[in-house]
């Protein structure tokens, strides 16, 4: 039986509040949680997880409560850390990050290790959730490198096509630990 995962990168977040944790959502964020009912309305969920990041998990909260599910928070699903500060120059950090994975910036992360947190996570996923049907509350970099680490191809050109898709649903087909497609 096949496991299928819906990665629902946020919604329209508060840049405004530059404290990565607690970034909330704006109204236009808000509303699109809300419509994700309607959107999922056919679709049959067993489990809910999400990055401990409140924009993350103020997204699918709707959807969870609309099905009487709990949320399960897990720590590795949240979004890389770039520094101990606000980056002005996001898109020429990304770029430098995505030609080269292992490339950080003094107490941040590089995408090899938010990918490889990213990806046990969804090790544990797949084998607490086998056969079901599963929804993720992600970031759009975790979500990439997560991508990636099942079709290289997935870089910075696609990664930045990507990234102002607030929120951006991505569904992967497994059958057990095998990936059979995604559909971007």
């Amino acid at each position: 039986m096949n496991t299928i995962i819906y990665f629902i990168r946020h919604a329209e977040p508060n840049y405004n509040n530059h404290d990565d944790m607690s970034r909330e959502l704006t109204t236009k964020g808000l509303e699109a949680s809300q419509k994700l009912i309607t959107q999922f309305s056919s679709v049959s969920i067993d489990h809910f997880y999400s990055s401990p990041y409140q924009r993350a998990i103020d997204t699918i909260t709707p959807l969870a409560k609309d099905r009487n599910q709990p949320i399960q928070i897990i720590d590795e699903l949240r979004e890389r850390k770039l520094s101990n500060g606000w980056v002005n120059d996001f898109n020429a950090i990304a770029q430098q990050q995505w030609q080269d994975f292992n490339f950080k910036l003094a107490h941040g992360e590089s995408l090899r290790e938010v990918q490889k947190r990213n990806i046990d996570a969804l090790k544990m996923i797949l084998k607490e959730g086998q056969g079901n049907t599963i929804v993720v509350g992600t970031h759009g970099t975790a979500l990439s490198t997560i991508i990636n680490y099942y079709q290289s191809d997935f870089g910075f050109d696609a990664f930045n096509q990507y990234k102002h898709c607030f929120p951006w649903i991505v569904t992967f087909e497994f059958d057990g630990n095998k990936l059979k497609q995604i559909m971007l």
